[in-house]
């Protein structure tokens, strides 16, 4: 007869049963000493007064199990996995095999078989400088991490680009979109698409990046504050989070909002296989891709907060997001009813008077889309022209180009003044195409 291998949990039954035997003890004690039940002690004795130490063996031991994977789908998958899914970690391999091959096997096998034939190594896990843990957020639109994932998102097959991620704090729900790179007007896209959404949400968690805050002093409006000047001291972003009553928090350290850290990673590995697999490699494609693979993401990671109230606010009708989520400038309007702005003239057009916006304030919002509204001291919306100077009255401040237009308007006058009195013509005869040209798609 061949040793019998006993397991050490089986050792230990094996004087339990011997001190039963001999009815040293009784079999609702020796129940709760081996967590059995006494129907299973008193099976389990009968069988040992027979066969002794051998019948505690499991009787599946040295068995093949009726369950085990033959070895020949086993290769089967791992061919799968070297032609198609060669850098995908075994938990990702796992899923494409079930979801595009229907292959039935556990991610325990096919991790066994990666690291057997040498397609996946395990990783060792660094030592991780301990941080304090922070409690998630207990309802859904309490806090929304928001980061920038600069990275070469198209493996070469496009040009590097950047991922802007937004992730809530209690559900794990995530919203991304692809950009160029990490700019204002590209978060005011992802904070427009979140809010139509879900709703306006009480605060966002970010870093120190300068799109969020003013982080040199000297780029400081140290002036009084005045009506044209409500939000002095903060960015852009800072002053639209504001105007919708949504607190700005700003994190110390990335592992503060480890959980959209986290997860740029994860999407570096997971989104980027995604889309070779695609064969996406632009941006437009990628986000077009986006929308159906994130609701499978969110269904996958996402998580049950542990109080069912939703803390997003409904948008106030008479809230518009785009004179908000927009960037935002004020100019002095001159005599000509002309200003400067991003190396363009732009020429208010009006039916009124001029002189009643002369020297007058106006506010340039302008859209992540490109597009540009002009409103007056009113809030009341402008029309206007684009104009560029010709290239001999070409000036480098606002100052004097005022001054320039101004002769410019003076002299043109004295010329028609036997043919006409320039005072008692309206402006706009002053300002025809003869005096400026609109350059290639002026508005």
């Amino acid at each position: 007869m061949g040793d019998i291998v006993m397991s050490n949990e089986e050792i230990n039954q094996v004087e339990i049963f011997e001190r039963l035997k001999r009815r040293e003890i009784k079999q609702g004690k020796a129940a709760k000493v081996l967590g059995l039940s006494v129907r299973q002690i008193k099976r389990k004795l009968r069988k040992y007064k027979i066969d002794g130490a051998k019948s505690l063996v499991h009787k599946s031991r040295g068995r093949t199990s009726n369950n085990k994977i033959s070895q020949k789908e086993l290769d089967k998958a791992i061919t799968l996995i070297r032609d198609k899914y060669w850098d995908f970690g075994p938990t990702l391999a796992h899923e494409k095999l079930d979801e595009n091959h229907d292959f039935k096997i556990s991610l325990s096998s096919v991790r066994k078989e990666m690291v057997r034939t040498g397609i996946w190594k395990p990783r060792k896990r660094r030592k991780v400088d301990s941080h304090q843990l922070r409690e998630r957020r207990v309802c859904f639109g309490e806090l929304l991490q928001l980061d920038g994932s600069p990275h070469d998102w198209f493996e070469g097959r496009g040009p590097k680009c950047n991922l802007n991620v937004g992730v809530d704090d209690a559900t794990n729900t995530y919203s991304i979109k692809f950009s160029k790179t990490e700019t204002t007007q590209d978060y005011f896209k992802l904070l427009e698409e979140y809010i139509n959404q879900y709703g306006l949400l009480l605060a966002i968690y970010v870093d120190k990046h300068s799109i969020f805050r003013v982080n040199n002093q000297s780029n400081l409006d140290l002036k009084k504050p005045s009506k044209f000047n409500k939000y002095e001291g903060l960015t852009q972003f800072g002053r639209a989070c504001k105007e919708l009553g949504i607190e700005l928090i700003f994190a110390h350290s990335p592992q503060a909002k480890g959980r959209v850290e986290k997860v740029n990673s994860t999407f570096q590995d997971r989104l980027v296989k995604e889309m070779r697999l695609e064969g996406i490699s632009s941006i437009e494609e990628a986000n077009k891709f986006v929308p159906g693979y994130m609701k499978k993401f969110n269904k996958m990671f996402s998580k049950k907060p542990r109080s069912s109230v939703d803390m997003h606010r409904k948008l106030n009708k008479n809230i518009d997001l785009s004179n908000i989520l927009c960037v935002k400038d004020t100019r002095t309007l001159s005599k000509n009813l002309t200003f400067q702005y991003d190396n363009i003239i732009f020429q208010i057009k009006t039916k009124r008077s001029a002189f009643t916006l002369r020297k007058t304030r106006v506010t340039i919002l302008e859209r992540y889309d490109g597009s540009i509204r002009i409103l007056d001291y009113r809030n009341k919306i402008l029309e206007y022209e684009t104009i560029k100077l010709l290239p001999s009255i070409k000036t480098t401040t606002a100052k004097e180009l005022n001054a320039k237009l101004d002769d410019i308007l003076v002299r043109e006058a004295k010329k028609n003044y036997k043919k006409k009195n320039p005072w008692e013509s309206n402006y706009e005869e002053l300002t025809k195409d003869n005096y400026f040209y609109k350059p290639s798609g002026a508005v």
